[in-house]
């Protein structure tokens, strides 16, 4: 684990308090994937070139999986949605209505250029978010994304407490351009994670979960606020 001092030296890095404002775009109903990417390429090759700002898109899905560099293997015609092969880091998710999807294209050459930090960002970007809600979300050293422990549900078999991811990270960095992201289960169908191993959770005791899941009533514009406003606390201005 890193020292607290690393830790605040890579904050402030990831901060970059003297950077352009980052590019806040939120696009309305359901875009497929196909469309996001583009969207993505496009912009992290602008980025790259000193021709764009830094951005950060969010969206939503229409039903669909995508799987990651570790995906492991399954059986991609026993899939209930379209499969989408991507080159971010992870394995094989699902995304979908009502799932905040956040694909975050930031300049790590003068942020630090340290992926591992930004992962841990991401998650402080989560967790801080989640807390906005009366949501006490975790990171784990051995799991990227952002778990909820469920002392109301069975531990595992040698007793390990139960958890449930709420929200998944999964990158990729071209020329120190960050793309792909985040996707918070706001009220998305859980259901529709039923036929796959989602992010490889395949212990009893780990699980999946939503805000609204856990009791909670917000909508996806009260989440975008507190996700744009506990951004700008980790990682600068937006615009």
């Amino acid at each position: 684990m890193r020292s607290l001092i690393q830790r605040e030296q890579i904050a402030r890095a990831l901060h970059a308090q003297d950077a352009a404002p980052v590019e806040w775009r939120r696009l309305d109903g359901l875009t497929p994937y196909a469309e996001a990417l583009d969207l993505m390429e496009t912009r992290v090759a602008a980025i790259a070139a000193g021709a764009a700002a830094e951005e950060v898109l969010l969206l939503e899905h229409p039903a669909l999986y995508t799987a990651g560099t570790s995906a492991a293997e399954f059986d991609a015609g026993a899939l209930r949605f379209p499969l989408h092969q991507t080159g971010r880091g992870g394995q094989i998710t699902y995304h979908g209505p009502s799932q905040r999807v956040g694909y975050v294209m930031l300049d790590l050459s003068r942020r630090g250029q340290d992926v591992r930090a930004f992962v841990a960002a991401l998650e402080d970007w989560i967790i801080a978010t989640l807390a906005q809600f009366g949501v006490r979300g975790e990171r784990r050293e051995d799991r990227v994304g952002v778990w909820v422990a469920r002392p109301d549900k069975p531990s595992g078999p040698d007793g390990e407490p139960a958890e449930d991811k709420i929200a998944a990270i999964g990158i990729r960095v071209r020329r120190w351009v960050s793309f792909h992201g985040i996707s918070l289960n706001v009220a998305p169908d859980l259901s529709h994670y039923a036929g796959i191993t989602p992010c490889g959770i395949a212990a009893p005791h780990l699980g999946l979960t939503s805000l609204a899941d856990l009791g909670g009533t917000a909508s996806l514009v009260e989440v975008d606020r507190a996700l744009r406003q506990t951004f700008e606390s980790i990682f600068g201005r937006t615009v």
